[in-house]
């Protein structure tokens, strides 16, 4: 899979290429943080794919956009390359978790070396690391040394769900998907992440009147309490697999036996082979009260990014890299999901987290180190080169 590394001359001249180009890398962030683009806002998503439509095209790429009738467009740019190498993918999303103002209450902000804003650091630098890389090979080289699929969508932070199919589609058609979501600790890249699955369960009871008719009633609430602890005996940490009953809501006023209660839970596994084991555990959950009915909907949204030999290899390419850019690179394994996920399922190698160096991906705090932006981005450069 893996071809000989960028000479050290390139590599450098790539280096410095972008090294110089630390401020043009900030401005171009700035103008992404200060253009909003929350999952659930289609007008402002689509507005931002529009833009990074035009920057792509200046370098040559050709764009398509994917229209969305409810959802943001999401953005495909075909890089054509200079051999017939199957294309690399660079993906990522241009949509955020912050609703439209946010700016209002977390400005953009330079402060110190780092740069702050809503979406900085989830996943606005990646794009903008992704952008300048291609600029970097093609001053470099005169073009790209192999062809490149850039693949942007729009509703990942809410599950990829008008994106998914078509992000499995053309990542089949690449050698490999490099995935520009934020690093890991340290700037660690992420080779293993854990799949996700989303479970609702509906508990229908018998309504009475607390005071009149307590007797006649079976409680939606007690019956959900019972199916909680069930719930949380699913947790399984030893084989990474973890349950969360995240939300509950139930019942009508406190002198009703409730007739109706919800949970939402959360699943984390951290392989494929665990997810039909775990659905049929959350399927087979059974009423304590015969009296109250249950009702199980959902299931598994992401399948697990799992460490394989081919993800191994991409690493450690990665790491030498590294290592001719002056610096040392590690990994890590996490329990949140990205579309690398979706890449990783059919198969293609994957590896992850070759965004931002920073933290507080969706907190108050999100901010990314200004000089790591250059050096991600050579990082990113390299990888486009060397794989084969």
């Amino acid at each position: 899979m893996i071809a000989n590394i960028l000479g050290k001359s390139v590599l450098g001249r790539i280096a410095a290429y972008l090294g110089d180009r630390e401020p043009a890398m900030t401005a171009v962030l700035r103008e992404l943080v200060l253009r909003e683009s929350p999952t659930h806002d289609k007008a402002a998503c689509d507005q931002l794919c529009a833009r990074l439509a035009s920057e792509f095209a200046a370098l040559s790429g050709e764009v398509k956009v994917h229209r969305q009738p409810t959802a943001g467009d999401h953005l495909q740019v075909d890089f054509p390359g200079r051999d017939q190498r199957k294309p690399v993918m660079l993906l990522g999303h241009l949509d955020t978790v912050y609703a439209l103002g946010t700016l209002e209450t977390m400005p953009w902000g330079e402060r110190d070396g780092r740069l702050y804003g809503p979406g900085v650091f989830d996943m606005k630098a990646g794009i903008v690391q992704m952008m300048f890389a291609i600029a970097a090979l093609r001053e470099v080289a005169g073009e790209l040394p192999r062809p490149v699929r850039l693949w942007l969508v729009s509703d990942e932070e809410d599950g990829s769900t008008t994106s998914r199919a078509t992000t499995e589609a053309l990542a089949k058609e690449c050698a490999a998907a490099l995935v520009c979501e934020p690093s890991g600790p340290g700037g660690a890249l992420k080779t293993a992440r854990k799949g996700v699955g989303g479970f609702t369960l509906k508990v229908t009871g018998v309504a009475a009147h607390s005071g009149l008719d307590f007797e006649k009633g079976h409680s939606a609430i007690v019956e959900l309490a019972h199916q909680i602890h069930a719930i949380s005996r699913l947790t399984d940490r030893a084989r990474g697999i973890t349950m969360n009953v995240g939300l509950i809501r139930g019942g009508t006023r406190t002198n009703v036996v409730a007739e109706t209660a919800v949970a939402e839970m959360d699943l984390r596994i951290a392989h494929k082979d665990q997810a039909p084991e775990m659905e049929r555990k959350v399927r087979e959950l059974r009423p304590v009260n015969p009296n109250c009915t249950l009702e199980i909907t959902g299931g598994i949204n992401r399948p697990p990014l799992e460490r394989t030999e081919q993800v191994a290899a991409l690493f450690e390419l990665a790491r030498e890299i590294a290592q001719e850019l002056g610096f040392e690179l590690h990994e890590t394994a996490v329990g949140g999901g990205s579309d690398g996920n979706f890449t990783a399922g059919v198969g293609v190698p994957t590896l992850d987290g070759l965004g931002a160096v920073g933290d507080g991906a969706h907190a108050v705090h999100e901010q990314v180190i200004a000089a790591e932006l250059p050096r991600r981005a050579a990082l990113l450069a390299g990888l486009i080169q060397a794989i084969e």
